[in-house]
């Protein structure tokens, strides 16, 4: 008998184009596959097109990540507020308080992708008011000329980030990170791995228990 190739593949809206990876590496050490993505152009967008994907959340997998911010206190009341009826697919999850906080929770990783000392790396990433904030400061301690040039803003830009800030976390993202390591520091990373791990499951029994 042959096995069953089939995969779960998933839908997903998010604020920006290092979420979209961040997703993407969760998703698919969950066994599913990312199909199409959409929003990357911010939160507001996202919030605007939510009861859509929620429509779409009624007949396939989606996933809807957001970051905290200062939006709220915490992620339930928030997510209550913008999607209290959720779908009998949708996942809808939010980073505390920003995306950035997963990746510092690979405390290793980070350090030693930005050439800093691990000490520089802090234990808490999710109690920090901006990690944004932090990572380009780290940044500007690295030992490598490469990314203090691609991730702090240039002098008298006006910009909080550098040229190659996406860029470099992305390919962070992709060829460092390791979720399973990063989950012990960052519980809203916990709680979204077994969210979607669920819908995985879920997903993957309807479909495969279907009559062909």
């Amino acid at each position: 008998m042959m096995a069953d190739t089939r995969q779960v593949v998933m839908s997903a809206a998010v604020e920006g184009l290092v979420d979209e990876a961040v997703l993407q590496r969760v998703i698919v050490q969950k066994g599913a596959a990312l199909a199409r993505v959409y929003g990357k152009s911010g939160k507001s967008n996202i919030r605007k097109n939510l009861p859509g994907y929620n429509q779409a959340a009624r007949s396939s997998p989606w996933v809807v990540l957001i970051d905290l911010d200062r939006d709220a206190d915490c992620a339930p009341p928030l997510r209550s507020e913008w999607l209290p009826n959720p779908a009998q697919w949708m996942c809808f999850r939010i980073a505390v308080p920003e995306v950035e906080a997963w990746l510092l929770a690979d405390r290793e990783r980070m350090a030693d992708f930005l050439g800093v000392s691990m000490s520089r790396i802090p234990l808490s990433p999710e109690s920090l008011d901006d990690p944004k904030v932090v990572l380009v400061n780290l940044a500007r301690e690295s030992r490598r000329k490469a990314i203090r040039q691609d991730m702090v803003p240039r002098p008298g830009s006006g910009r909080p980030i550098g040229p190659a800030y996406t860029s470099r976390l992305i390919e962070f993202v992709n060829h460092w990170w390791r979720p399973e390591v990063a989950v012990h520091r960052a519980d809203s990373l916990r709680r979204c791995c077994e969210r979607i791990h669920e819908l995985v499951e879920r997903a993957a029994k309807s479909v495969f228990d279907e009559p062909g």
